[in-house]
């Protein structure tokens, strides 16, 4: 009997080695795609909406620039002090992701092998069916938005120049700390801290940051910190959007693999994201008498960032009670707390990142350590037979692990972040001057987000003649002008 043939789609080829799933690299590059437009445009298009118009173009190209710059750096030394060769058990070993033989071979997290207390293995190195391409990007893509959402913090004010030497000091000095320690196989993520796609990594980490450097950039001038209206709430949705569709990259793609416990995670994502925007717009109407599209969107964005830590490690009620929490705790944070504390109030946090990225993604991290379901947790987790709370056993602990876990990014994101401020500010003002303050996009960037004919300006014949293309017509009289 003649043995059966592969088809060809399957036949192995140097293009297409024997280890390769075509499948979980397929979802793999879609999942980076998606992460990816979650930033451009997804962010550039939400701050430069959210904002007051003189702000529009300077908010969107600090999102641009950020997704840029954190390509460039990412390739050159980043992914490797994230997910290459231990250094520190907090830091990998930098090193350039660039060349042909390192990025064509099978994936895998070199320092992500974990073994019991006796010195046995408890579970082998994660090595994902694809090439080392697809990780370094899908990596990257959230290292950049983590960029972008710290950002948000810093929106109206922050010197463009000091900018640019921010992002690629705090994403070499912070964000590669955060990465490599939760899940590149540093101590947190052997001693079983829980960061499914990003809670502490991502979300907790730019939600202090930005805190930390919007204190020492300084507040807005007191006109924009009174006053400060969107000046598209139709295309801020939009971004809105873009951001909540994905999201199934952001939690779908973390599993490495397009298995079972990615297609939980996305289904988790969409029951919180959507229960936290409800819950939030019932608490405007309660208390305010009227839903807000802003707060609407505030509240799926905290429900997002808070399912992120536990999206494929919880089941779906918890998902819904997790919403329900990421609704209401960050609302009392922002609209309660934050009017009565005098250190929220000092520091102006644009878009309060603090409440909606810090506070949420903390709080998803605890209740993570709480609802986290053994079965899911033994797809993902490398610490066998680790647990939430309510089911017993070591789940306990599995609450201390979270909030040590959690307290770490946050006192290294404050002492990183501020070291790099200070250093920064002894080259460049940290803050735009008060003239440029006053303007805005034009003083920054020569460019305004408008370019509608008549806003503010008086009619000049020499300049706006209705025949202006047309010789045989005569025009005003130099210097007239008339009030629109």
């Amino acid at each position: 009997m003649a043995a059966s043939v592969l088809p060809s789609a399957y036949q192995t080829s140097a293009a297409s080695p024997d280890w390769l799933n075509k499948g979980d690299n397929a979802w793999q590059m879609i999942s980076a795609t998606l992460v990816g437009l979650q930033s451009v445009p997804g962010l550039v298009i939400l701050y430069g909406s959210i904002v007051k118009k003189k702000w529009a173009v300077n908010s969107a190209f600090m999102a641009l620039y950020a997704f840029s710059a954190v390509v460039i750096c990412w390739v050159t030394w980043g992914y490797k002090m994230s997910f290459g060769e231990k250094l520190l058990p907090f830091w990998g070993k930098a090193g350039p992701a660039l060349g042909q033989k390192f990025l064509i071979k099978q994936a895998a997290l070199p320092a992500s092998t974990h073994y019991y207390d006796d010195g046995s293995l408890e579970t082998a190195m994660v090595t994902p069916f694809y090439p080392m391409a697809s990780m370094v990007w899908f990596q990257c893509v959230f290292a950049a938005i983590a960029l972008i959402l710290l950002a948000g913090s810093l929106l109206g004010r922050m010197n463009i120049k000091a900018w640019m030497a921010f992002v690629p000091l705090w994403l070499t000095f912070s964000y590669t700390v955060g990465a490599f320690s939760l899940w590149g196989g540093g101590f947190l993520f052997h001693w079983g801290v829980m960061d499914y796609s990003g809670g502490y990594v991502i979300h907790l980490s730019s939600g202090v940051a930005g805190f930390t450097a919007a204190y020492w950039v300084g507040p807005r001038l007191t006109a924009d910190r009174e006053r400060f209206p969107p000046n598209n709430v139709l295309m801020t949705l939009a971004g809105a959007g873009l951001l909540w569709m994905g999201w199934a990259g952001f939690n779908g793609g973390d599993p490495y693999t397009a298995n079972i416990d990615s297609s939980m995670a996305v289904l988790n994502t969409n029951i919180c994201a959507a229960t936290s925007l409800l819950v939030w717009t019932w608490l405007d109407v309660i208390f305010f008498g009227k839903p807000s599209v802003i707060g609407a969107v505030q509240g799926m964005i905290t429900g997002l960032v808070c399912i992120t830590p536990g999206a494929g490690l919880v089941q779906g009620w918890a998902a819904i009670i997790m919403g329900v929490l990421s609704g209401s705790v960050p609302w009392f944070t922002m609209m309660v707390v934050h009017k009565k504390w005098s250190l929220l109030q000092k520091v102006d946090d644009t878009l309060g990142v603090v409440h909606t990225h810090a506070v949420a993604g903390y709080l998803g991290g605890i209740l993570t350590g709480i609802f986290a379901e053994p079965t899911l947790c033994s797809l993902f987790l490398p610490v066998t037979k680790s647990r939430g709370a309510v089911y017993g056993g070591s789940g306990g602990m599995q609450i201390v692990k979270q909030i040590v876990g959690g307290g770490f990014i946050i006192g290294w994101n404050i002492v990183a972040t501020s070291i790099i401020c200070i250093v920064i500010g002894l080259v460049i003002p940290l803050r735009m001057s008060d003239e440029q303050l006053l303007i805005g996009d034009d003083a920054v960037h020569g460019e305004e987000a408008y370019a509608l004919w008549g806003d503010g300006e008086k009619y000049d014949g020499t300049k706006h003649g209705f025949y202006s293309d047309d010789t045989t017509h005569h025009r005003q009289p130099s210097g007239a002008t008339h009030e629109l």
